[in-house]
């Protein structure tokens, strides 16, 4: 049995704030429990909701030095298993009693993250757990690469364990100062050089992760290779060109149990591939109803489902919303972010209230009937490293219109009108009348040839991208890693 440790900060179904949480639950269950061990740690935040709190198993506690702290840290080791997957969660009550897992004190964050990173090390001969591999995901993880290979070393009980390190959005980072990062860490001197930790005179974890993790991996193809440059290398470009060797794209799958229109019991109407036509009409018709839009199926449906921010390419949207929202369109928006954003959606909703409809809130139950009643899912992305929306879209049978980086490149194949190919719509370069273009000539697919439109919607549902194709990818890059 070959032993894998998932370390990260978030998972569905206990805690989630974005696509991270989705990979951490679902990855897991897809890999060949026949050949592999996989478990998770993660903090035992008081935020988790009850139902899980309360179910879970108490396994032991003890104490632990941290950094240049005082006295000894109380490192507490909680178990549950979830779809077959045994989590364990570390407790402690100072840095893990929260209502949200991050707060908006980033020096806070780095502590309680660090503080994470060297207890799941202490706790792996406590439960007698002795990981092939350590899969670490994110800045809030990255310091346990570098724990292995400074303060526990010598350790034999880590002898022979290896590390990934992977990159799921290279913006977010851990920077703080160094003399922080010395005191929480206590790790020497020569330890914050421009070739490990050190980072325009600051203190970089996820550095420190990707200078001493032995693999590097992000979660798309294209994604690995675009951070290599400086436009999407967030500063960190230099290192990852030098480590290029050892870093490779994954795309992320969806589970397939949570999104499948044919038994999703949140949507109006459930459907395939083969009675798609009827349904979704069925769902568009409903939605409509539900958010106050004129209830018509020939309406064109755009959605966004995103956190509003910059990187999603909302700047675009907001300079050709005008021109998107013709008589023919409805423009359905979930999600909230930058209070810039979700202000102008607001206000194009009070310009055009049978056009727009803003909802500026996250719901899961409203993303899935969203999903389900939309035409087309518009993400427009500066960067998007993998992007499950389109992903979900494909499933759901609404065409994504994407623009060309990251992900959306390696999942969404462009209509191709002459040979007939393509599951949605694609632009190149990040301009507002580009994308305009791209979404009239959607609008033009969508009217005037509807069969072909129809055939788009049919490819993209019976597309596979199911977790079972990148846990294959995984498990290979696994039992490379432990025979090397």
């Amino acid at each position: 049995m070959k032993n894998i440790l998932f370390a990260a900060s978030e998972s569905v179904p206990f805690i989630k704030t974005g696509g991270l949480a989705d990979v951490v639950g679902a990855l897991p269950q897809y890999i060949d429990s026949g050949e592999y061990d996989v478990r998770v740690i993660m903090p035992f935040y008081t935020c988790i909701p009850e139902k899980f709190r309360n179910s879970f198993r108490y396994v032991t506690h003890f104490y632990m030095d941290f950094g240049m702290h005082e006295g000894n840290q109380h490192v507490g080791i909680m178990e549950y298993e979830y779809n077959g997957v045994k989590f364990y969660f570390v407790d402690n009550e100072y840095y893990f009693k929260c209502s949200t897992p991050y707060s908006s004190d980033l020096k806070w964050d780095i502590e309680r993250f660090t503080f994470f990173c060297k207890a799941v090390l202490a706790v792996l001969p406590v439960i007698g757990f002795r990981p092939d591999i350590i899969h670490c995901h994110d800045w809030q993880a990255s310091l346990i690469p570098v724990f292995l290979h400074t303060s526990f070393a010598t350790n034999p009980f880590y002898s022979s364990t290896k590390t990934i390190m992977t990159i799921h959005n290279l913006k977010f980072q851990g920077v703080w100062d160094v003399k922080t990062f010395k005191y929480h860490t206590a790790l020497p001197d020569y330890m914050f050089t421009p070739d490990k930790l050190e980072f325009h005179k600051d203190a970089n974890m996820l550095k420190g992760g990707l200078v001493y993790a032995d693999y590097i991996t992000t979660v798309s193809e294209t994604y690995a290779e675009e951070i290599k440059y400086p436009f999407y290398g967030e500063q960190l470009d230099g290192l990852l060109r030098a480590r290029s060797a050892s870093l490779r794209g994954i795309v992320n799958g969806i589970d397939y149990k949570v999104f499948d229109p044919s038994n999703d019991k949140q949507i109006f109407a459930e459907y395939n591939s083969n009675n798609f036509i009827k349904q979704k009409a069925v769902n568009k018709e409903k939605l409509q109803a539900e958010l106050g839009l004129p209830v018509d199926k020939n309406k064109y449906m755009i959605a966004i489902i995103s956190r509003l921010t910059d990187q999603k390419g909302l700047d675009l949207v907001n300079y050709a919303i005008e021109r998107i929202c013709d008589e023919f369109t409805q423009f359905v928006v979930i999600g909230t972010g930058d209070p810039r954003y979700e202000n102008m959606f607001r206000h194009y909703q009070w310009k055009y209230p049978e056009r727009v409809s803003a909802n500026i809130l996250y719901s899961d139950a409203l993303a899935h009937k969203l999903y389900a009643a939309a035409d087309a899912m518009l993400m427009p992305s500066l960067f998007e490293p993998c992007g499950l929306t389109q992903l979900i879209s494909l499933r759901y049978g609404t065409v994504p219109i994407v623009r060309e980086t990251g992900g959306l490149k390696d999942t969404v194949n462009p209509y191709n009108e002459f040979d007939g190919t393509g599951t949605g719509f694609s632009f190149a370069n990040y301009n507002g009348d580009e994308m305009l273009g791209v979404i009239n000539y959607s609008k033009h697919i969508y009217y005037n040839h509807r069969d072909q439109w129809d055939k788009m919607v049919k490819r993209g549902m019976e597309t596979d991208f199911s977790w079972n194709s990148s846990a294959r990818q995984y498990e290979g890059m696994y039992d490379w890693m432990i025979n090397w």
